[in-house]
Formats: C-alpha cells, sequence, structure tokens
C-alpha cells in the first residue's frame, strides 16, 4: 500500500497550490480518502474529504470556501485545490485512505470523517509553505 503526495511548495499569501495524491496496492475506489495537515509543534488536523466516487465532502471551517476536494477513481488520484493562501495554512499535508464501514461516513453527529485513527493507509506528506 503506498500513497504519494505531491505538489507542496513556497508560495506568497494569496497563492494558490494543487496537491496530488496518487495510490497504490488497495482497492482505491472503495475507501474514503481525505487530506490532514500537521504544522510545526502543533496536532495534525484534518482538512478535508471526499466520499466514494467523488461523493460527499466535508471541509475543515478554517480552509471552506478556499480549498476544494477531488478525486479520479480511474488515475487513483486524489486532489486538493489549495486558493487564498494563508501563513497559517503552513503545513505538512498528508493523504489518508479509510473504508468507513456502513453509514459512519456519513454521520453528521459523529464526524468520525475528522478523526486520524478512522484512516487506515497514509501518505509521507507534502509541505507547503506560505509566506506573508
Amino acid at each position: 500500500v503506498q500513497l504519494q503526495a505531491s505538489g507542496g511548495g513556497s508560495v506568497q499569501a494569496g497563492g494558490s497550490l494543487r496537491l496530488s495524491c496518487v495510490a497504490s496496492g488497495f482497492n482505491f475506489e472503495q475507501y474514503i480518502i481525505g487530506w490532514f495537515r500537521q504544522a510545526p509543534g502543533k496536532k495534525r488536523e484534518f482538512v478535508s474529504s471526499i466520499g466514494w466516487s467523488g461523493g460527499r465532502s466535508y471541509y475543515a471551517d478554517s480552509v471552506k470556501g478556499r480549498f476544494t476536494i477531488s478525486r479520479d477513481d480511474a488515475k487513483n488520484t486524489l486532489y486538493l485545490q489549495a486558493n487564498s493562501l494563508r501563513p497559517e495554512d503552513t503545513a505538512v499535508y498528508y493523504c489518508a485512505a479509510g473504508e468507513f464501514p456502513g453509514s459512519t461516513y456519513d454521520d453528521d453527529d459523529g464526524r468520525y470523517y475528522q478523526e486520524a485513527s478512522w484512516y487506515d493507509y497514509w501518505g509521507q506528506g507534502t509541505l507547503v509553505t506560505v509566506s506573508s
């Protein structure tokens, strides 16, 4: 199993980046795929997730309206279009995949999609640095 994230880099505030994550070794289309990030000295936090066949997506409040998640199951690839970047977006971004049995992904009360423990596979991360 491998998740290979790329697309990170250094940009100025207000700029954009498109992150990609190519998966292999598991049945990509049967998994919920998400992005998490970890800034220096901070805990890993949820950014966004997307359901099967590009279904229901969720976003952290801090990125809502600026980031867009998408997936291409034919290419086993996850994307994150990050626009209007801010210095506080600086972090290592990780892609992750989880099975989410039953209706757990759509559980608005449980919000399991934002819990790292629900994801089975993780990529190595790609660094995004936003300067002011």
